[in-house]
């Protein structure tokens, strides 16, 4: 399945050091998996993640999308991880504290394989458009704690203080064709409240959400995939269009609403993920 097709409703990350976790992510239902040798993983094990790692990936994963996030290339590690990585079996490796599109560069000299970023500051945030339509970028990964650190923001229910950030990584992440993720939930045991980060976020249009816990995998797995009303609604737009145009006419009415082409366009991505996400289940 192609990178950009497939679904990221569930974004887990897995510290690259644990051969434990890194063997129970293989059952678990999620769409994709970071596989982290940055804030996950102590400095003294940094050097033999990398081997665990490697070793790992030798097995399959499934259908799930294989992210490896590295340490940051003006650290000590962030080189020799960018040249492991590019022998590794994954699908794309992701940058930390991502803030110019020169920082993409640098790692593409060192790892052929698409990049992910971390969008987690303000600069990174201004600069989200240029980051967004580098040649190898493929998804941004919302860091939402290290940007609430940066702001010095309260936390608050409805992310007032996050707006700003997100909503320019959202529209950069659009306008150039982007996966974009949405940032973890520290309660991992307050059902509730990720819930609504989760709908609040798929409202807003992200692709999925990043996720410390398993626990959290199923309540993200149903808010990011389409509900059998939008399938259903989206199958009776497409087929009263169809039959408004072969009729002559160009606009369709469902359910009292107008139905046009463009609104056809989303009824058909609509269908399309979830029969992505059918797929990555069988």
């Amino acid at each position: 399945m192609d990178m950009q097709a497939r679904p990221y409703r569930s974004v887990l990350y897995i510290p690259g050091s644990k051969e434990r976790a890194l063997e129970k992510a293989r059952t678990l239902p999620i769409d994709a998996i970071i596989f982290d040798l940055e804030d996950a993983v102590a400095p003294g094990e940094k050097i033999a993640a990398r081997e665990t790692l490697k070793t790992a990936l030798t097995q399959s994963y499934g259908n799930r999308t294989r992210i490896v996030r590295i340490n940051g290339l003006d650290t000590e590690w962030g080189a020799d991880d960018a040249r492991a990585v590019n022998e590794m079996e994954c699908d794309a490796v992701l940058l930390p504290k991502v803030e110019s599109a020169a920082q993409l560069d640098e790692l593409a000299k060192l790892c052929d394989k698409p990049i992910w970023s971390m969008m987690e500051t303000p600069r990174g945030m201004l600069n989200a458009a240029e980051i967004g339509a580098h040649p190898k970028m493929a998804g941004m990964v919302m860091g939402t704690n290290d940007l609430a650190k940066e702001l010095n923001s309260r936390f608050r229910p409805d992310r007032l203080p996050m707006m700003p950030g997100l909503g320019l990584c959202l529209l950069a992440a659009k306008a150039t064709g982007c996966i974009i993720v949405d940032g973890v939930y520290n309660a991992f045991k307050d059902t509730e409240g990720l819930k609504a980060e989760c709908d609040q976020g798929r409202d807003m249009g992200m692709d999925g959400k990043t996720l410390i816990h398993p626990a959290q995998v199923d309540v993200a797995n149903d808010a990011f995939a389409p509900s059998a009303v939008e399938i259903d609604l989206a199958q009776r737009q497409i087929t009263a269009f169809e039959e408004t145009i072969a009729a002559g006419g160009g606009v369709a009415v469902v359910d009292g609403k107008i139905v046009e082409n463009l609104h056809v366009e989303t009824a058909k991505k609509t269908l399309a993920k979830a029969e992505a996400i059918a797929a990555l289940a069988e």
